[in-house]
Order: C-alpha cells, then sequence, then structure tokens
C-alpha cells in the first residue's frame, strides 16, 4: 500500500515536469506556426490564401500569450516584464487584424505594405524576449 502511494506520488511528479516542458514548445510551435505563415503571406498574390496565413498568425500569437518566454521563465504572471510579452504579442495582433481589414477590403498591396511592420515587432520583441 505505501509503495502504491509513492509510486503514484512519483507519477504526478513526472506528469507535472513534462507540462512544463509541453508548455515551452507550445510557445516555439506558436512561434514557428507565426513564422511560417509570415513567409507565405509576403509571397501570396491570392486574398483568401493571405487572410488565411493572418488567421493561423492570429491564433498562435494569442495562444502564445498562455506561455511564458524562457528568458521570463519564474516570473510572476502579472509582473512587468510578462506584461510587457504580453504587450508585444497584442501589437501584433493588432497589425494582423488592420492587415486583414484591408485584405477584406480588396486592398491586397496595402494590406501587405501592413504585414511588411510586422517584421520590426518581432525584431523590438525577439531582443527583449528570445
Amino acid at each position: 500500500m505505501i509503495m502504491r502511494k509513492q509510486l503514484m506520488a512519483l507519477a504526478v511528479v513526472a506528469m507535472l515536469g513534462s507540462s512544463t516542458v509541453a508548455l515551452a514548445a507550445d510557445l516555439e510551435a506558436d512561434m514557428d506556426t507565426i513564422a511560417d505563415n509570415y513567409g507565405k503571406i509576403l509571397k501570396t498574390t491570392d486574398a483568401n490564401e493571405f487572410t488565411t496565413g493572418l488567421s493561423n498568425m492570429k491564433a498562435a500569437a494569442e495562444d502564445a500569450k498562455k506561455s511564458t518566454p524562457p528568458k521570463l521563465k519564474g516570473q510572476d504572471a502579472n509582473s512587468p516584464q510578462m506584461q510587457d510579452f504580453h504587450k508585444g504579442l497584442d501589437t501584433l495582433i493588432g497589425q494582423i487584424d488592420k492587415a486583414s481589414e484591408l485584405a477584406k477590403a480588396g486592398k491586397l498591396d496595402e494590406a501587405k505594405k501592413e504585414a511588411e511592420g510586422f517584421k520590426a515587432t518581432r525584431n523590438e520583441n525577439h531582443k527583449k524576449f528570445k
């Protein structure tokens, strides 16, 4: 009976440890999704493909807000650094929304110009959090 309780406790600790690794992998996967779709939207001439790519990027950015960058590991969720991380993602989401509106209005060239601005947001935030 005691052995079984110890085994259960060990299993719970192992599961908690693996969930931390999974969270870090999720952030990396979200960033990969954003990067992959960014490359696609800049190359496409199809408005539907453009807006689909933007939707994928927005979903990944919103999901990334649930994670903590490795550089901020151990930070409280309400710390100024974490708030700054979320602010960077909110900036990107706002830019995505603006580009999406332009594309849906039939202004693909203007939408692509807006999307080119994502790079500056990425560079600024990668300096801080990557």
